[in-house]
């Protein structure tokens, strides 16, 4: 978590980050995932051109529980023709019993379609923060081949340097965390799969992976087995949000990105 509070007295300006460690470090591991899926990474002439797309807020290795969401301040879609506004696409679920969201898109053109989702701001009181997940996937449509590392222009975001589809188990995927633009040296990735309950990991340590960006802000991650990855580049904001009580908190931007590995065999 990087703290870039613009206040001068550098004790005030230490106490959230310390106290928001402090907090990280006495819960059990247990990471938020603003999750994106799409009901396939490939579109082509074996599948429908109709996507379904996902979205919950969630513990992805541990199969939840889900979080309930707000309604996104922005969900849409970047191509080579600019962005269009899917807000009024979305349609409320439930996953366990809480609040969700999923819309249907009709790809009707060549091209990488890169989905994304700015969710209503969520108050996590264990860890007295607003959280914010900036979150994307990319879908590629008929082999264009383009376009996949357009960036949406969050105020954090993971642009991929590694094609974020067609993509085997084993595969290293590489992206920059930037913040503005600009890459974030040495930012701190998070990194789950989403367990279609196959797996029972070991240990808590293995829940949620991390690496850390080089100074560049560079990061990557040799995705072990076939499914859906999320990776979240988590950094605190620059000003305070108030929480629902009204009390100014520190914000956790997560920048996201899920991408899909397929088993060779």
């Amino acid at each position: 978590m990087h703290h870039l509070s613009l206040e001068s007295n550098p004790i005030q300006r230490l106490a959230p980050t310390l106290g928001i460690a402090l907090l990280h470090f006495c819960l059990p591991a247990s990471a938020h995932f603003q999750e994106l899926i799409s009901s396939t990474e490939i579109v082509d002439q074996t599948t429908a051109e109709e996507l379904t797309l996902q979205l919950s807020f969630t513990h992805p290795m541990e199969q939840g529980p889900a979080m309930a969401m707000g309604k996104p301040e922005r969900f849409g879609v970047l191509t080579g023709e600019g962005q269009q506004d899917l807000r009024e696409s979305l349609q409320s679920v439930e996953v366990d019993g809480q609040l969700a969201y999923q819309a249907d898109y009709v790809v009707r053109a060549p091209g990488d379609y890169v989905f994304f989702v700015e969710p209503a701001a969520y108050w996590e009181p264990a860890e007295g923060v607003m959280i914010v997940h900036y979150t994307k996937t990319v879908v590629d449509a008929h082999g264009a081949g383009d376009g996949w590392d357009r960036m949406v222009g969050f105020p954090v975001e993971i642009q991929p340097l590694t094609r974020p589809y067609g993509l085997w188990a084993g595969n290293l995927f590489t992206g920059v965390v930037k913040r503005n633009g600009e890459p974030v040296p040495f930012a701190e990735v998070e990194v789950e799969w989403r367990n279609d309950g196959s797996l029972k990991p070991p240990a808590d340590a293995f829940i949620t992976q991390v690496v850390k960006a080089d100074s560049q802000g560079v990061f990557s991650y040799a995705m072990p087995r076939a499914g859906w990855w999320g990776f979240a580049a988590l950094i605190e904001g620059d000003q305070p949000m108030p929480n629902p009580d009204g009390t100014p908190v520190p914000v956790e931007q997560g920048a996201l990105i899920w991408v899909r590995a397929r088993d060779m065999r």
